[in-house]
C-alpha cells in the first residue's frame, strides 16, 4: 500500500468534479491557500491527496471549489474506507488493492468499478479525516483554534468559514434512474440497486422499508375491506381481524430483517466493519487527552450532560408533553360543542361540523410536532454529546415519545375514558387522512414548487433557454448549490412509525386505516422520489446495515398494539355479556389472551431467523477465512523470528 501511495505521484490523470465546496464570501486569501494545499498534499504529510480546482465563471473564480480524484487514488481510498465489493467467484470481500485483479467486472481501465456515490463517499471521508498538525489556529483567523488531531473540515464549518460541501449530481445518470424510478406510473418493484449506486445504502434502504411495507399493508387492507362495508357492529367479528393484524405485524417486521440482511449482503454493507467514530462537528468542551486514541480532543464531563439532561431536557419534554394534553382538552370541548350544535340543527351542514374539531386537532398535531422537533434538535445539541450516534439517539427518544403521546393521546382518551368507539372511529379515520395530506403537502409538493419557481428564475438570469442537460457545470454548481439540503431519513422512518401506529393500535375499531395507508404509501413512493431527484441536493451516500433504531421502535409499536387491542375487544358489549357474574374474571381472561398473544409474538420473533441459511453460510465461511488468513500471518511473523534469532 505504501508503494502504491508513492506511485500516485506519477500517475497522471483527467479532472472528473465529483464534490463541491463552498466557502462563505471575504475569506481570507491565506486560508484559502492553506486549506487546498492541505486537499492537494501527499498522505505522507498530512494531506488528503486529492484534485482540487477553483470553480471559474463569467464572474471571475467565485470561492466555490470542486474536488475530484485520480482513479488510483479512489481505489487507495475504497481500501481506507472498508468498501465491500463482489468478487469473481461471487462471494462479497473487503476490496483491497493488492487483491484488486480478484474483484469482479475489475480492469485498470474501467473507472465504473466504484460507483460515483462510493466515489463521493471516499472524498468526504478523506476530507473530514484532514487533520490538524502543528498548527494552532486556522491561518487568518486567530479565533478558529486548532489542536493536533482535529478536524479541520469541521472546525472551518462551526468557524462558518465553509459554508457547505455537497457531492455533484450526475445529470446524464439522473435522467436515467428519474425515467426508471418515477417517470412513468407502473406496477412493479423500484430499481434498489440502481437507487443505491446513485444515493447509497442509506436512502436505498428507506425505500426498500418504504415498498416492502405498502405490500406488507395490503392483506391487512383487503381484509379490512368487507369489515367496513358491512358496518359490522358487533366486535366479536373483528377478535379474528385483530388477532390477524397482531400476528401480521410481528411477521412483516422479521421478514423485513431478513430482506435487509439480503439486500446489505448484496450490497455489502453487512460485512463493512463499524468506523470509529470520531466527536460531531458541534462537541465543544476543555482540550484533554481521549483514553482510547490518546489523541488531544475536547473534553466534556458527563456530569455536566447528565445534570443538562435531567434537569433541564427532561422538566421541558414533561412539560411540553402536558402542554399537549391541555390542548386535546381543548378539543374535546370543540367536539361536544360541534355535538351540541349538529344536536339543535340536525343540517348537513351541522353533519359537516361534526369533522370540523379532528381536522383543526390534526392541524394542530402536525404544528406541534414540527415546533417540537426544532426545540428538540436545540435540547440535544445543548446537552453537547460527544459522538453522532449518542446525539441522534437522545433525539429520536425526545421526538417519539412526544409524537407518540400527541398523536394517540386523544384516542387512548376515546377508547379508555370515554368509551366512545363512534367517536373514536371517526376521530381516528380524520387524523389519518388529514396527518398524510398535510406530510404529503408540506414534505414534497411545497419544496418542490418553491425549487421549480428558483429554478425557473435562475435559468431567467442567465438569459438562456437551455434544457437541463445544455447547462454548463458552472450552471449546474450554482444551481445545486442554492437547493435544499436532505437532512436524512428520520422525518420520513418517524411518518411510517406513526402511520403503523394508527393502523396497528385500533385496528379492530377501524379496518380501513390500512386502505388509507397503502394508497398514501404509494403516492408517497413517488413523491419521494421526486424529492431526492429534483428538489434537493445530492446526499451524500452513507453505508448501513440496518434500519437502525427504527427496527426497535416499530417492534415496540407492535407489542403496544397487542395490549390496546385486547382491551378493546374486551371492553365491547358483546365480550362483555359473557361474564355477566364477575367482572374480574372478564379482566383475567383478557390479561390471559394478551399474554398469550405476546409470547407467540416473542415466540414467532425468535423461531424466524434475522439472516436467510444461505447469507449465515456465507458469512460464517469468511469469518473462517479471515481466520486462517491471520493465523498463516502469525506463522510467518514467527518462521521469520526464528530465522533472524538462528543468524543472530
Amino acid at each position: 500500500l505504501v508503494e502504491s501511495w508513492s506511485f500516485l505521484d506519477t500517475v497522471e490523470s483527467n479532472f472528473r468534479p465529483l464534490v463541491v465546496i463552498e466557502l462563505a464570501k471575504g475569506t481570507k486569501e491565506e486560508t484559502i491557500e492553506w486549506f487546498t494545499k492541505r486537499i492537494m498534499d501527499k498522505k505522507a504529510n498530512g494531506g488528503a491527496q486529492l484534485l482540487i480546482k477553483p470553480l471559474v465563471t463569467e464572474n471571475g473564480v467565485e470561492n466555490i471549489y470542486l474536488v475530484g480524484a485520480s482513479h488510483l487514488r479512489l481505489l487507495l481510498g475504497a481500501e481506507t474506507v472498508g468498501l465491500v465489493k463482489e468478487c469473481s467467484d461471487n462471494s462479497m470481500r473487503t476490496f483491497t488493492y493488492s487483491s484488486r485483479k480478484t474483484f469482479k467486472d475489475f480492469a485498470d481501465d474501467n473507472h465504473n468499478f466504484l460507483t460515483m456515490a462510493e466515489c463521493q463517499y471516499i472524498i468526504k471521508h478523506e476530507l473530514e479525516n484532514l487533520r490538524a498538525k502543528d498548527e494552532k489556529m486556522i491561518p487568518g483567523y486567530p479565533q478558529a483554534k486548532l489542536y493536533p488531531g482535529k478536524s479541520i473540515v469541521r472546525r472551518l464549518l462551526t468557524s462558518g468559514i465553509l459554508v457547505q460541501i455537497f457531492p455533484l449530481h450526475d445529470r446524464e445518470e439522473l435522467k436515467k434512474l428519474r425515467h426508471s424510478w418515477y417517470g412513468r406510473v407502473k406496477v412493479g418493484y423500484q430499481p434498489l440497486d440502481d437507487i443505491r449506486c446513485y444515493f447509497g445504502e442509506t436512502i436505498a434502504l428507506y425505500f426498500g422499508f418504504l415498498e416492502y411495507f405498502t405490500f406488507a399493508l395490503i392483506p391487512m387492507a383487503v381484509i379490512g375491506i368487507p369489515y367496513y362495508v358491512f358496518a359490522w357492529e358487533d366486535y366479536d367479528k373483528y377478535v379474528m381481524f385483530a388477532t390477524f393484524n397482531l400476528l401480521w405485524s410481528t411477521v412483516i417486521l422479521e421478514v423485513w430483517k431478513r430482506i435487509c440482511a439480503i439486500l446489505t449482503y448484496r450490497w455489502g454493507t453487512l460485512l463493512m466493519k463499524r468506523q470509529f467514530e470520531e466527536p460531531r462537528p458541534g462537541f465543544h468542551g476543555v482540550l484533554g487527552i481521549n483514553p482510547v486514541t490518546g489523541r488531544e480532543e475536547p473534553v466534556y464531563s458527563s456530569i455536566k450532560r447528565q445534570l443538562r439532561i435531567y434537569l433541564v431536557s427532561l422538566p421541558f419534554v414533561c412539560l411540553c408533553l402536558y402542554f399537549s394534553l391541555y390542548v386535546m382538552m381543548i378539543y374535546f370541548d370543540l367536539e361536544q360543542w360541534a355535538l351540541d350544535y349538529h344536536e339543535e340543527n340536525e343540517s348537513n351542514f351541522s353533519s359537516l361540523m361534526l369533522y370540523v374539531p379532528s381536522i383543526i386537532y390534526a392541524v394542530v398535531i402536525e404544528v406541534m410536532n414540527r415546533i417540537y422537533r426544532y426545540a428538540a434538535e436545540f435540547l440535544t445539541s445543548w446537552e453537547n454529546h460527544r459522538l453522532e450516534s449518542s446525539y441522534q439517539n437522545h433525539l429520536i427518544l425526545k421526538v417519539l415519545v412526544f409524537n407518540f403521546l400527541n398523536c394517540f393521546a386523544s384516542l387512548f382518551y376515546i377508547a379508555f375514558v370515554l368509551f366512545d368507539m363512534k367517536l373514536l372511529r371517526q376521530s381516528l379515520a380524520t387524523l389519518l387522512i388529514t396527518s398524510q395530506i398535510l406530510n404529503q403537502f408540506a414534505e414534497s409538493l411545497l419544496p418542490y414548487w418553491l425549487q421549480k419557481r428558483y429554478n425557473r428564475r435562475m435559468k431567467k438570469r442567465m438569459c438562456s433557454q437551455k434544457t437541463d442537460m445544455d447547462l454548463s457545470l458552472a450552471d449546474q454548481v450554482n444551481m445545486e448549490k442554492e437547493m435544499g439540503t436532505y437532512l436524512g431519513t428520520f422525518d420520513d422512518y418517524l411518518e411510517l412509525f406513526l402511520q403503523f401506529g394508527y393502523v396497528s393500535l385500533f385496528s379492530c375499531v377501524y379496518p380501513l386505516a390500512a386502505v388509507f395507508a397503502v394508497l398514501n404509501n404509494i403516492t408517497e413512493i413517488y413523491s419521494d422520489a421526486l424529492k431526492m431527484c429534483r428538489v434537493y441536493k445530492r446526499p451524500f451516500a452513507e453505508p448501513t446495515a440496518n434500519i437502525g433504531v427504527w427496527q426497535l421502535a416499530f417492534e415496540t409499536m407492535s407489542v403496544i398494539s397487542v395490549v390496546t387491542n385486547c382491551i378493546l375487544i374486551g371492553m365491547s358489549p358483546q365480550v362483555d355479556a359473557l361474564f355477566p357474574d364477575s367482572k374480574m374474571d372478564l379482566v383475567l381472561t383478557v390479561a390471559l389472551v394478551e399474554h398469550l398473544l405476546l409470547a407467540i409474538k416473542f415466540i414467532m420473533a425468535f423461531v424466524i431467523p434475522d439472516k436467510p441459511r444461505d447469507i449465515q453460510m456465507k458469512l460464517a465461511r469468511l469469518e473462517f477465512e479471515s481466520l486462517e488468513a491471520l493465523k498463516q500471518q502469525v506463522r510467518a511473523f514467527q518462521m521469520q523470528l526464528h530465522f533472524l534469532l538462528i543468524h543472530h
